[in-house]
């Protein structure tokens, strides 16, 4: 056949068209669908609570679950704070009273029905997790303005209404199907949960593995990943050898020489984004008068019996930030402290001071699951100084469950790694409302109060200041370090989504996840 160039002007240009007809003729292979799966090496037991939004309990492990179920209203994501997801956009009324969210239109639930505006009432009115007393005291009303518009009311104007409801301090903007809940119950929902997120359910059995597959009907993009599987493996050693056997493809929480064992294995990645969760000890008997917690100077001695330096090392390579406060440098109103130094002989002194020449018996040691190597190196460093305890570990959800119901005593080391600003991380641990807070000092409340009617940033920033320097005076807790995360990563994987969005610590978003290829 000739080449159009070598033909006259007309027969060329019959040529050329010849050749576009040709090509419009021709099928093209369709866009490809997801394919492969990707397994993880979970570090915990995965529980069927954490399937629902509506129970979020104040820490970020259940957005493990619900970035891929599940989607928000506003929720972070890279590059955004809050970002924009089944709500194209919202706006605050003149007033400050008000807010309106126009929902993302042809947005459906993984069953096919559509997220309306009567979805987002229901799963506010539903909701019972972290920040919901609060929610409900701010919030006066959920209103259907139509199928594609919501309103809430507020009853007074609070400036932290959109922290609350669009990051991750809590799960209260991650939206349920009304009909569907009605139709299963509270129960059948827990069990096959239908959200409106980048994977739907396929299978789970409780405290060992959870299966789902690609929602092509997503709004945001098809995913690449036809299957994602999250495996539940609590022991670091099994997660390890399980990655470097190529049975799972990301392995999260690695510590120690383990964490440089994967480093220095070819083929394999260690990762460790610095994530929101901040490490400290929690003292839930400093509220009662009897107890030697109740003394600020022994809570003092505690902090300073800790070397957190070694600490770190030991557990995370050296890559966490120690710290002094339990709210973030990076977070909004943040007011940076620098960690207590190591100071073991003035802890004696301290002791000795508040009446405890011989240290005393502290009860059990209740370290977060499953940090419990680090735990058992802060109750040496306490046992050092005669703060005598004994280490006694539960299963994450257990401990969250107690934790929330007040039930622990002695010593805890707490985390939690929820987005929001300085407001949303004390809210849960030093006020009224607090879902974790044991008891609460006047002066805090009445400070948490004025901030949050408060409008003008500056003014608001300052109390909220003063908040955290009294609880630090206090010695209320005794912060460790914001912590690295540090995970692996297998050579199947081209990217993982961890760091994708700064503070959060897993994979995320799902529907970003890609394999190499072959």
């Amino acid at each position: 056949m000739n080449h159009p160039r070598t033909l006259g002007p007309i027969a060329r240009r019959l040529a050329l068209w010849g050749l576009v007809a040709l090509a419009l003729l021709t099928p093209t292979p369709a866009s490809a669908g997801p394919e492969g799966q990707l397994t993880w090496g979970v570090h915990l037991s995965l529980v069927t609570r954490w399937l629902d939004p509506a129970e979020m309990e104040g820490i970020l492990t259940p957005f493990l679950f619900y970035y891929a179920l599940h989607d928000a209203l506003v929720k972070p994501m890279p590059g955004h704070a809050m970002g924009p997801s089944l709500a194209e956009s919202w706006t605050m009324g003149k007033d400050a009273l008000s807010y309106d969210f126009v929902l993302r239109k042809g947005v459906r639930f993984h069953n096919g029905d559509p997220v309306t505006a009567e979805d987002v009432k229901f799963t506010f009115e539903r909701y019972k997790g972290a920040g919901g007393k609060l929610l409900r005291e701010k919030v006066r009303e959920v209103q259907v303005v139509d199928p594609g518009r919501v309103r809430f009311h507020l009853r007074e104007p609070w400036p932290d209404f959109m922290t609350f409801y669009g990051t991750s301090a809590t799960g209260a903007g991650w939206i349920v199907p009304k009909k569907y809940v009605d139709k299963v119950g509270e129960d059948g929902f827990k069990k096959a949960p239908v959200g409106a997120g980048p994977y739907r359910f396929v299978s789970f059995t409780p405290g060992v593995e959870l299966v789902l597959e690609a929602f092509e009907g997503y709004w945001r993009k098809t995913p690449s990943v036809k299957r994602l599987v999250l495996r539940a493996m609590p022991e670091e050693t099994t997660r390890a050898a399980a990655l470097k056997k190529g049975e799972v493809d990301i392995v999260y929480l690695l510590s120690g020489p383990v964490a440089e064992e994967i480093r220095r294995t070819p083929g394999l990645r260690l990762v460790a984004p610095l994530v929101a969760g901040v490490f400290w000890l929690d003292f839930p008997d400093q509220w009662d008068p009897k107890s030697p917690w109740h003394e600020p100077r022994v809570r003092l001695a505690a902090s300073l019996a800790i070397d957190r330096q070694a600490v770190n090392a030991a557990e995370t390579l050296g890559f966490s930030q120690p710290t002094g406060s339990i709210v973030p440098r990076s977070f909004e109103f943040a007011l940076p402290f620098d960690p207590p130094r190591y100071d073991p002989k003035r802890a004696k002194e301290l002791l000795a001071e508040a009446g405890y020449p011989d240290g005393f018996d502290a009860g059990d040691f209740h370290p977060f699951p499953p940090y419990f190597s680090m735990g058992e190196a802060l109750a040496g460093y306490l046992q050092a100084v005669g703060i005598r305890t004994r280490i006694k570990t539960m299963e994450r959800a257990a401990f969250q469950t107690a934790w929330r119901e007040k039930t622990l005593h002695g010593v805890l080391l707490g985390i939690t790694g929820a987005s929001g600003n300085a407001a949303t991380r004390l809210e849960g641990y030093v006020t009224k409302t607090g879902i974790y807070a044991y008891g609460v000092l006047p002066e805090v409340e009445d400070l948490f109060h004025r901030q949050a009617r408060e409008l003008d940033r500056k003014k608001r920033g300052a109390l909220l200041h003063q908040i955290q320097k009294v609880v630090h005076d206090h010695v209320l807790h005794a912060p460790i370090y914001q912590l690295a995360f540090l995970c692996g990563i297998g050579p199947r994987v081209a990217e993982s989504g961890m760091g994708l969005m700064p503070g959060f610590a897993y994979s995320a978003p799902y529907e970003d996840l890609t394999l190499r290829t072959p």
